[in-house]
C-alpha cells in the first residue's frame, strides 16, 4: 500500500476474537497487521480487540469511521460458523460495497493455501470516507490479504480523498 509522500493514511485494526477480547489469549495477529500497514506508509492509530458479537463489532467500526481513519481492517470472524458475524456487522456499516476487492482477497488467499481466506465471507467497502476491509483470522490469510490490498488500497483512498 505505497502512499504518496504528501499524505499518509491513518488506519485502525479491529481483532474479532472472543478469547483475545476477554484477555484469555494473546493477540498475535494485530502486531502483524500493524507491521504490514506501517510498512506501506500508514499510521496505525491502534488495535482494538472485540468479542464476536454483531453490535460490538458494528460499534468498533462506527467508532473508526467517526474517528476519521482512512482504513479499518478487521481480522477474524469471517467464516461460516454461527459465531462468525464480522461480515454481518460490517454490512450494516457500509455505504457502498466493493465486491471486487473482497473477491480478490478470497481468490489470492485460496491460491496461497490460506483456506480460511478462501471460504471467508469477508466484505470490503466504503463507510463515509473510510475503507473497511474484513480479513480472515489466520496469519497466512492476513499476510496474503495485505499483499493483495497493497496495490488496491492507495487507489481507493486517493479516489475518496479527491472528494474532500
Amino acid at each position: 500500500m505505497e502512499r504518496s509522500a504528501q499524505r499518509l493514511g491513518r488506519a485502525l485494526i479491529v481483532i474479532v476474537d472472543d478469547r483475545v477480547a476477554h484477555g484469555e489469549h494473546e493477540d498475535t495477529v494485530g502486531p502483524l497487521v500493524t507491521e504490514l500497514l506501517e510498512e506501506n506508509g500508514f499510521i496505525v492509530d491502534g488495535t482494538v480487540a472485540v468479542a464476536g458479537e454483531n453490535v460490538v463489532i458494528r460499534n468498533a467500526l462506527n467508532t473508526a469511521v467517526i474517528g476519521g481513519v482512512d482504513v479499518v481492517v478487521t481480522v477474524g470472524g469471517t467464516g461460516v460458523s454461527p459465531r462468525d458475524v464480522t461480515p454481518d456487522a460490517t454490512q450494516g456499516v457500509l455505504d457502498r460495497p466493493i465486491p471486487g476487492i473482497a473477491e480478490a482477497i478470497r481468490s489470492s488467499g485460496l491460491a496461497a493455501g490460506a483456506l480460511d481466506a478462501g471460504i471467508s465471507r469477508g466484505l470490503v467497502g466504503i463507510s463515509g470516507s473510510t475503507l473497511v476491509v474484513n480479513l480472515a483470522g489466520s496469519r497466512s490469510a492476513v499476510r496474503d490479504g495485505m499483499a493483495t490490498l497493497s496495490a488496491l488500497v492507495p487507489a481507493v483512498i486517493d479516489q475518496l480523498s479527491a472528494l474532500d
